[in-house]
């Protein structure tokens, strides 16, 4: 394989398709346990909202690995990278699988969470061996694949759970991390990096990204405010399907992550049009589904078929913002963009866990429609913060330094 590190390698379609694949399925690791926190409350005789700590931590840790791991990406060559993360991935969820007592299962939810960051150096990984005039293309691809993942992740866990019990679903969930490893050792290409330096001087660079790419902040700002209402939907509707109007368990709130996918398709073609029209544009109208979504749920709450439209909506809208936001930013800097994707994923994943622990809170407090109120004001905010930065989104920014 030593010849690969002489030419940079093509993104050729069987590659592409790999990496996709193991995007969703890694990616899946961390939303496993969402259709499945009331049954995990039940094992452990816990309250919702402390079940609802294991997404949250689940989240938080997926934050920390962004910030700690995926920079090394820049520094280290990143299928061997890969390669090491996956033994840390399968034994954090044999451990999740087994976990005696709530607090074991906090803590391996959040190694679930922190190895789990895979997606965030394929996706760099394709914007660097992509053609320019491809890129918005490849990525959506791949985050195509990402949403599928995602959202198909609740759809799997839910039947299993409600068929083989949650613990099972951590179980099958190792035997396919195992397998996906296999796929990645013997058919990604090897990249090697560009940055020189020590792994200090790679992390003080995270700052001096932020500090000098305007874009860069305001994408991750916006990226962060549509990932928290993403979570606060997702963690909360497994508690609303188990309420009287529906009774409902697991399994149901798995099957809401297929009509979900629909909106993997609209992610595809979201990157398509980022190569063919202004995002910022395209963003206005993504960010106001996003809002529509909120105002669909609130009226849906007894509504099986209401709440399915919301769904198809707001993950359209929340999946073609990131899409939107991730062709910005990986025009800004090509020397630097593990780092840039750790800064931009790290605040959407900081979004996320906030969104998710906020939902469980209100939801104690005031149920269904705090939380789709919770969605509505965040949501309101992205467009707010979005409609403010036309000037700063639309002109070119400085090339930070690698």
């Amino acid at each position: 394989m030593n010849h690969q590190k002489t030419t940079k390698p093509t993104l050729t379609s069987a590659t592409l398709w790999i990496m996709t694949i193991t995007t969703g399925f890694v990616v899946a690791n961390i939303y496993y346990n969402q259709p499945l926190l009331g049954d995990i409350a039940h094992t452990y005789h816990v309250n919702n909202g402390k079940a609802g700590q294991v997404a949250m931590l689940t989240q938080v840790g997926y934050a920390l690995g962004l910030l700690f791991i995926v920079p090394l990406g820049d520094m280290f060559e990143r299928k061997r990278l890969m390669l090491v993360d996956f033994v840390f991935i399968i034994a954090s969820l044999l451990i999740t699988a087994w976990a005696p007592s709530i607090n074991v299962l906090l803590v391996a939810s959040l190694f679930v969470g922190i190895t789990s960051v895979l997606p965030q150096l394929l996706v760099p990984m394709a914007a660097h061996l992509a053609k320019p005039s491809e890129r918005g293309k490849k990525i959506g691809f791949i985050m195509s694949g990402l949403l599928i993942g995602i959202l198909l992740s609740r759809t799997i866990s839910g039947f299993i759970g409600g068929n083989f019990g949650w613990r099972g679903m951590f179980y099958i969930a190792a035997g396919l991390n195992l397998i996906i490893w296999a796929l990645v050792y013997f058919t990604l290409p090897e990249v090697e990096p560009d940055h020189k330096g020590n792994y200090k001087e790679l992390m003080i660079s995270l700052v001096h990204l932020i500090k000098e790419e305007p874009r860069l902040r305001i994408a991750s700002l916006r990226g962060a405010l549509c990932f928290a209402c993403f979570s606060a939907f997702w963690t909360t509707l497994v508690f609303l399907l188990k309420q009287p109007q529906f009774n409902l368990g697991s399994e149901a709130a798995g099957t809401f992550g297929l009509i979900g996918a629909a909106g993997a398709i609209a992610a595809g073609l979201v990157g398509k049009l980022n190569d063919r029209m202004d995002a910022y544009k395209l963003s206005t109208f993504t960010i106001i589904l996003i809002i529509v979504s909120f105002g669909v749920f609130m009226a849906s709450g007894s509504s099986l078929i209401g709440l399915a439209i919301g769904v198809l909506v707001m993950d359209v809208g929340v999946q073609a913002t990131h899409i939107s936001n991730q062709a910005i930013i990986f025009a800004l800097n090509p020397l630097a963009r593990n780092r840039i994707n750790t800064v931009y994923m790290v605040s959407y994943f900081i979004g996320g866990s906030s969104g998710t622990l906020l939902a469980s809170l209100v939801w104690d407090k005031f149920q269904w429609n705090g939380v789709c109120t919770v969605g509505i004001v965040l949501s309101a905010i992205v467009l707010i913060v979005h409609l403010s930065s036309r000037r700063q989104m639309q002109q070119p920014s400085p090339v930070a330094h690698a």
